[in-house]
């Protein structure tokens, strides 16, 4: 058995022709954290690091466990040095998907079999940086060359969306569509939320004096993000929120945050309830996908924290949080008003969101497993599950949630590999025929988020 071959991820005969109907349809990735500049600006990469890991913090980690000086991962030390430190201790990540996921990238796309080690590292990071110098090695071309239909990026509601614009341009097609995450006007308690606060105001010649004003430039930026092809908002929530506190509650935490006076945690609560269902309110108008990332805990390892800031490690999940007490109130006020895509961080909290995404109808779905769940194990056993509690064909499709752009290729692969095995090895038990299994895959791996999103 080859690595990476043919029975990759796949261990029954069913598996194997149901991935043969599904590999190759094109890609919708309805939510990923895309540097929508690159890809105007299609340049090509200057090196390999740049491409499968300078922006990549699921590689950052792992380099830091296995030893790595901070200096080689977002140090000071040139992109080769990184290279060959990563390379060094490559072998040692076996077992993790970041093992899977590099060599999926240089084989399917710069075309390099060879293991990636201490004795091979030099060797490709010459031969890719060939490979990468070729036009057909841009950005828009290897989007094509994936398969990518179409991408929504994660953006702040004061973008100006030009380079979504000009990418588009440059593709002949809608191939990026912003997606609308107002978390810095939401989150009241961040240090810099008063600076936004005014920022925000000035992107759209209004002060910000009141939380009605607040609202005001929200749904000027929601329409004018409308106007720029979005279809959908990313809400990213330690825990979640009812959406169901009043204007003048939130008025009132509102001018004492805007005041420089400090708010309590309830305060900070209320004021987010608010907002939240405020701004969806907005999206059932306009038919938006809400998305909830649930449960991140940022920044645990303080040390990282004070050195580089966030996103880059250091994050967790929390088996201890109860987003059920306030997702219960939010999906009934917009009990078959809104469409929800509902991202489980923590396997724990899954058979909870299952049965709620069953309660509550077909606008109310499953994301597929995030970010510490987007291995093999964590979509298989999310698979099995919400196979039998919900149902298959409710499943709001595979996001890659990456920042790098090989990612929508091999985290593609990589979930339409185990989506295959799972249904197919339904099909070996006797469960279900294979005609109708294939037709399920069809429409998870393709059509389903489609219509969904509305792409």
């Amino acid at each position: 058995m080859s690595f990476l071959g043919e029975n990759y991820l796949i261990g029954n005969q069913s598996g194997h022709k149901l991935f043969q109907a599904v590999c190759d349809l094109p890609i919708i990735d309805a939510h990923n954290h895309a540097n929508v500049k690159e890809i105007a600006d299609n340049g090509n990469y200057p090196d390999v690091w740049q491409l499968f890991a300078a922006t990549d913090h699921y590689v950052w980690e792992i380099m830091r466990k296995r030893g790595v000086p901070e200096e080689f991962i977002t140090g000071k030390r040139s992109a080769k040095e990184k290279w060959l430190k990563l390379a060094a201790v490559f072998p040692e990540f076996v077992g993790n998907p970041v093992y899977e996921w590099i060599h999926l990238d240089l084989s399917r796309y710069l075309s390099i079999s060879k293991l990636l080690g201490p004795e091979t590292g030099a060797e490709i990071w010459k031969e890719a940086n060939k490979v990468l110098a070729q036009p057909d090695h841009k950005p828009l071309a290897l989007l094509e060359k994936i398969g990518v239909e179409v991408m929504c990026s994660t953006d702040d509601p004061m973008d100006l969306l030009e380079e979504h614009r000009i990418a588009n341009k440059m593709a002949g097609r809608i191939l990026v569509r912003p997606t609308w995450r107002p978390d810095k006007a939401m989150k009241i308690t961040n240090p810099n939320w008063r600076e936004y606060m005014e920022q925000l105001g000035g992107r759209f010649n209004l002060q910000l004096k009141n939380f009605d004003d607040l609202l005001e430039v929200m749904r000027l930026s929601h329409d004018y993000f409308a106007e720029n092809g979005c279809v959908a908002t990313d809400h990213g929530l330690e825990v979640m929120v009812s959406g169901t506190a009043t204007k003048a509650e939130a008025d009132a935490v509102f001018l004492k945050a805007i005041n420089a006076k400090a708010i309590t945690d309830d305060e900070a609560n209320l004021f987010m309830s608010c907002f939240l269902g405020e701004v969806c309110e907005l999206n059932a108008e306009k038919n938006w996908v809400t998305q909830l990332h649930l449960g991140a805990v940022r920044d645990v390892r303080h040390s990282l924290w004070k050195a580089l800031g966030p996103d880059v490690g250091g994050d967790i999940c929390n088996p201890m949080q109860d987003h059920m007490q306030n997702l219960i109130p939010f999906l009934n006020r917009f009990d078959d008003r809104l469409k929800v895509v509902l991202y489980c961080l923590d396997p724990s909290h899954q058979a909870m969101l299952a049965t709620l995404a069953r309660a509550f109808g077909a606008k109310v779905r499953l994301g597929s497993a995030w970010w510490l769940l987007d291995t093999p194990v964590g979509m298989r056993r999310q698979l099995e599950y919400i196979g039998s509690v919900d149902t298959f064909a409710n499943f709001a499709g595979m996001v890659s949630d990456s920042r790098k752009l090989l990612s929508y290729g091999s985290r593609f692969e990589m979930f339409r590999r185990v989506l295959c095995d799972v249904l197919g090895e339904h099909v070996e038990r006797g469960q279900a025929p294979y005609e109708v299994m294939e037709q399920l895959a069809i429409s998870i791996c393709y059509s389903n988020t489609k219509e969904f999103y509305s792409l």
